[in-house]
């Protein structure tokens, strides 16, 4: 027989010799299924457990992170795109490590265990089944998140050595699963059954989007029915690449959903909320809160360990109440570094591709190229550093477009967003009033550290930022008290544009929560009209813009809308269209798609000749 069924994944993709199944990744030689590309990985570093994300297993202890290319499905929207398709399963990037090197480096590392995360196991299946074993055989413990469409086959192979699971749901129907390029939900269904009768710890993981909310309460049921105490992680959806924005559910919206969803669980916990307490865990008996979390970056939380510690033994405070977590919580929650753990990876590599697209590349291979560079000798802590300072983001823009080929279109960016700068601090030369500005992200809470864009932005714009008063941590920063807040007493209260939420349920929480700060009672609370306007993508000029005109009316009387116009057009060569945004800062819109050829050279826009207050000369820029 010349040919072969991959037993993998329940895709069972026919493979013959030098033809690789749907993934690209295995083929059939000598009477075997191979790996075409064995012992690559992305990312191999430490990370806390909660990044990956599991929040039942050895809370705030380290594990070794290994990653790498590909997947076998090919959900809408994911937010690991830039990994799982767009770089290649042999990019120069990826570092060879042999099974025994990874666990050397998890022993060396004083990790606890491996997991893979951020692409599925099963795009990697071999490699990660020899680490799995030689890590068991060492006393580490193993685990995954994955889509968990593992053949019977191959789940009994690993099933001796791993420990826990982070099952990523794609739905509850078998529509859900066609989108994803599956052919039914009832493999996953099967392996859970199988995966809860061995004893491996399982959390589950689901997308929530404004549609889905009733199949998804009949996911919480069927969880019930096997273990009330399985956690249930509810990701409010994020739409990337081709997914529409409004798929979004609102804060508001998600929060209700998870208490809903508790009536099948004891266990409901809401990421991509920054602010939210549902990332806590309670006591199902009596409510108390015994584990605190804080958001830490889409997908992801971060372990708050209290002064006196945490119950050693799992058990209630306040009751006698014992909590069905494996393992004692770690004494001290890792810190990982900048862009490390869980899927941030993801976002530093579309700010990348953000400044090149911006450029009129369009070219995949031209972005890729980039990427490459960046995940070598320190890229990313480099990168991190200088996307948070406009004029730096500028130079390393300039960096990027030389290095892609397209310095003149670099260049014509790169002056625009100058000319853009110099227009504002024109306009705002002696101020006779900054108003005072706290900037969140999501909930009122939950505010953005002083160091990053966001509150460059603000300054630039002629305003005081308040958070560079707050202490610096996080990802990307921190809960603060209400008194806290009440005692910043800010003017302006601005909304992050990337995890963002409506200024109208703002307002209402705001209320609720006993907030009463000058901006909510005069109700000076804004949002930006785009995503990706304050930090992320060069549309952050178009945010400068419009806190400078919120700040500032008098001085700075700008047509923002028109502004956004004229960006689009002049450097993504189409019209601006709010329906057709979404949470991606590459991608100008939802229906933006890769070209095998360069277009021609983008035009230097023109600003709006719009009219200006008196007191500020009229200034018409042109690159």
């Amino acid at each position: 027989m010349n040919h072969h069924h991959c037993t993998i994944c329940e895709l069972r993709c026919r493979l013959v010799p030098g033809q690789p199944g749907a993934c690209g990744l295995y083929e059939w030689q000598n009477g075997n299924i191979v790996e075409r590309y064995p012992d690559r990985f992305l990312v191999i570093c430490p990370i806390s457990i909660e990044t990956m994300p599991m929040l039942h297993f050895r809370p705030g202890s380290k594990f070794l992170q290994i990653t790498t290319t590909g997947c076998n499905f090919n959900c809408p929207g994911c937010i690991s795109t830039t990994l799982v398709k767009a770089m290649s399963p042999d990019s120069k990037a990826l570092h060879r490590r042999t099974a025994d090197e990874v666990v050397a480096e998890a022993i060396r590392s004083d990790c606890e265990g491996i997991v893979f995360l951020m692409n599925d196991p099963l795009a990697a299946f071999p490699r990660f089944l020899r680490i799995a074993e030689l890590a068991h055989h060492q006393g580490l413990e193993v685990g995954c998140s994955s889509n968990a469409y593992f053949t019977p086959e191959s789940l009994s192979q690993l099933l001796p050595f791993l420990d826990f699971i982070n099952i990523g749901m794609k739905g509850f129907t078998d529509a859900a699963y066609k989108a994803c390029g599956a052919p039914s939900l009832r493999p996953v269904l099967r392996n859970l059954a199988a995966l809860h009768g061995a004893g491996v710890h399982i959390e589950m993981s689901c997308i929530l989007t404004r549609h889905n909310a009733a199949e998804l309460l009949e996911l919480a049921r069927h969880m019930g029915r096997l273990s009330r105490c399985m956690p249930l992680q509810v990701m409010r959806f994020l739409p990337f690449e081709n997914a529409g924005i409004d798929l979004e559910p609102s804060i508001r919206e998600a929060e209700d959903f998870c208490l809903t969803a508790r009536q099948s669980l004891d266990y409901v916990y809401l990421f991509n909320t920054p602010g939210s307490d549902s990332l806590h865990t309670r006591c199902p008996h009596c409510g108390h809160v015994i584990l605190r979390r804080e958001f830490y970056g889409p997908m992801g939380a971060k372990l708050k360990t209290p002064k006196q510690g945490l119950p050693v033994d799992n058990s209630c405070p306040a009751c006698p109440h014992l909590l069905p977590i494996v393992g004692p919580p770690a004494a001290a929650t890792y810190q990982e570094g900048d862009f490390e753990g869980g899927y941030p990876l993801t976002r530093a590599m579309e700010i990348v591709e953000a400044m090149l697209i911006a450029m009129g590349v369009t070219r995949r291979d031209v972005v890729v190229a980039a990427w490459e560079e960046i995940l070598q000798d320190g890229g990313l802590k480099r990168l991190h550093q200088s996307i948070q300072r406009p004029r730096d983001y500028i130079a390393t823009l300039r960096d990027f477009g030389r290095k892609a080929g397209v310095p003149e279109r670099a260049e014509t960016l790169a002056a625009y967003l100058e000319k853009q700068l110099a227009r504002v601090a024109d306009a705002l030369a002696s101020p006779k009033r900054r108003p005072r500005v706290y900037y969140a992200m999501g909930k009122p809470c939950f505010y953005i550290n002083g160091g990053r864009m966001e509150n460059q932005l603000v300054e630039l714009a002629g305003g005081i930022s308040l958070n560079r008063t707050l202490a610096p941590g996080g990802r990307p920063g921190h809960n603060l008290s209400l008194a806290r807040l009440n005692a910043l007493d800010p003017d302006i209260i601005f909304i992050s544009a990337f995890l963002s939420n409506r200024v109208d349920d703002f307002i209402a929480e705001c209320l609720s929560l006993g907030v009463t700060v000058k901006a909510v009672r005069h109700r000076r609370v804004f949002v930006h009209p785009a995503p990706g306007w304050d930090f992320g993508s060069p549309r952050w000029v178009l945010g400068l813009l419009h806190m400078a005109k919120v700040f500032h009316p008098q001085r700075c009387h700008y047509n923002v809308m028109a502004e956004a116009q004229i960006f689009y057009r002049g450097f993504y060569g189409i019209d601006f269209d709010p329906q057709h945004v979404n949470r991606s800062f590459a991608k100008p819109t939802d229906t933006w798609l890769w070209q095998s050829v360069e277009p021609l050279p983008v035009a230097a826009p023109h600003t709006s000749r719009e009219k200006e207050m008196p007191c500020c000369p009229e200034r018409i820029l042109s690159a």
